[in-house]
């Protein structure tokens, strides 16, 4: 099965952190990251979408895919 997370934050250390950490854990990048601003914060806000391939488990909508 495979699993999709999108990651979202503020363009900062953090967000490369949690990135980091995905692509650790086996998740693998999937397409670009995307960036807008937030005009009310003053914020760049970053995405990145990330997939995961996993054996032997099933869908369920309440899967916590962060725990994956």
């Amino acid at each position: 099965m495979k699993l999709y997370r999108l990651l979202t934050g503020p363009d900062d250390a953090a967000f490369c952190h949690r990135v980091t950490d995905a692509l650790n854990k086996g998740w693998s990048l999937s397409g670009s990251p995307s960036l807008t601003f937030n005009s009310a914060t003053g914020q760049i806000i970053a995405a990145q979408a990330v997939v995961k391939e996993v054996e032997g488990k099933e869908y369920s909508p309440e899967m916590k895919l962060s725990e994956q």
